[in-house]
């Protein structure tokens, strides 16, 4: 097996339980060097720390997969790690049938993400070593879960960091146009070759839910409404109205469907337009709102461009804060790992202070736990989600 030896004190970080090891921490490497191959990871001293992936041609160069000698190339190998990973949804989601079933570092199996919609699979091999052995994982799938077809959604540019073509893949059964999920009593169409992501988001399902307290006979406004989730949850809690908008036309067709499907659509409208300019006409026009959700897709792509994309956070969560009448609140969030939980919450003082309202912190979250954070491993929270209310 590939032998892959660490400079002198790189080993802290690694030890410590983050899976990443960095190409400039690597002293010596001996064996083979094809993309994705196993190699086992030693410390200067000459010990063994563990068992992963190598990938010469990647900034993150050994992704951790265990910390004892084991066959990490096998069906059994993945069908033990994914029986794991569902056990802890199951426990979660005892009766749900939608969800995320494996997020990789967090169920120590770097670079693969796994989504259960209903009876089908929609999954991402994002790193070399996961998508060499993608047959392993499919039988691994397959044995656990019999779906009646897994998708591969792997048209997502961090492949290309890899060395991986960027493509959409049908790896076993069928996948049909459109699959029906429930999240919190209610239905949904996803798109699973054409959606976002891998063709949905699940990582708002419980944070939904606070929209159940808020927003009975209140008027809701939904931005980035993309498939209409919030501005349908809205509607089943009891909301007077609701409006989402959002620049896609497929996804505000999509949303109408969806609020259709849960029968709230006289009370729910979408609109396909900017945000970014609905919400100044919406001020313009007088509007205001007892809710305002800002849940935008992530501004900042890479540590490089925070100050961009800080300045487009500020803008709509100012522009929100403006529309909220007294009492109002605003859910808002960030699916931006570079923009932290400190920042976002630096940049929400600055709104408010701008949009001139006098704001209180209700509450504080993050994703659905079938998207677990490992403690070690900051890179696995993401998502960050505030509650505010105008006082």
């Amino acid at each position: 097996m590939t032998r892959i030896t660490l400079n002198k004190n790189e080993d802290r970080r690694i030890k410590s339980g983050h899976p990443w090891v960095f190409s400039n921490e690597i002293r010596e490497v001996t064996g083979e060097r094809t993309a994705g191959i196993a190699a086992e990871l030693y410390d200067a001293s000459g010990g063994l720390i563990g068992v992963g992936h190598y990938n010469p041609h990647s900034l993150i160069a050994f992704r951790l997969v265990s910390r004892k000698r084991e066959d990490i190339d096998s069906v059994a190998f993945f069908e033990q790690r994914i029986a794991a990973a569902l056990a802890h949804r199951k426990a979660l989601y005892p009766t749900m049938g939608t969800f995320r079933a494996v997020y990789g570092e967090s169920d120590f199996m770097p670079g693969l993400v796994v989504d259960k919609y209903a009876d089908c699979l929609s999954l991402q091999l994002l790193s070399a070593g996961m998508d060499s052995r993608r047959e392993q994982i499919v039988e691994a799938l397959k044995r656990l879960l019999a779906p009646t077809g897994i998708l591969a959604r792997n048209d997502v540019g961090v492949r290309s960091l890899e060395g991986l073509a960027e493509k959409i893949e049908l790896l076993q059964g069928e996948i049909p146009e459109t699959v029906e999920m429930e999240e919190n009593g209610l239905r949904f169409t996803v798109n699973l070759r054409a959606g976002q992501k891998t063709g949905g988001f699940l990582d708002q399902k419980q944070n939904h839910l606070l929209l159940r307290e808020i927003c009975a006979g209140k008027s809701v406004l939904d931005c980035f409404c993309y498939t209409g989730s919030w501005g349908v949850h809205a509607a089943s809690f009891g909301a007077r109205s609701a409006l989402g908008i959002d620049i896609s036309a497929k996804a505000v067709v999509q949303a109408a469907g969806n609020a259709r499907l849960n029968k709230v659509l006289d009370r729910v409208r979408f609109e396909e337009c900017d945000a970014f300019e609905r919400l100044r006409s919406l001020q313009q026009e007088g509007q205001r709102f007892d809710v305002v959700v800002m849940d935008p897709p992530a501004f900042v792509k890479s540590r490089k461009n925070i100050a961009e994309a800080t300045k487009g956070y500020l803008t709509i969560n100012r522009r929100a804060l403006e529309l909220l009448q007294p009492g109002g609140y605003l859910i808002t969030c960030s699916c931006s790992y570079h923009m932290g939980r400190e920042a976002f919450r630096d940049m929400l003082v600055q709104a408010a202070r701008l949009a001139k309202r006098e704001v209180r912190l209700v509450q504080t979250c993050s994703q659905a736990p079938d998207h677990p954070v490992l403690l070690s491993f900051p890179e696995s929270e993401y998502l960050k989600c505030f509650v505010l209310q105008v006082v």
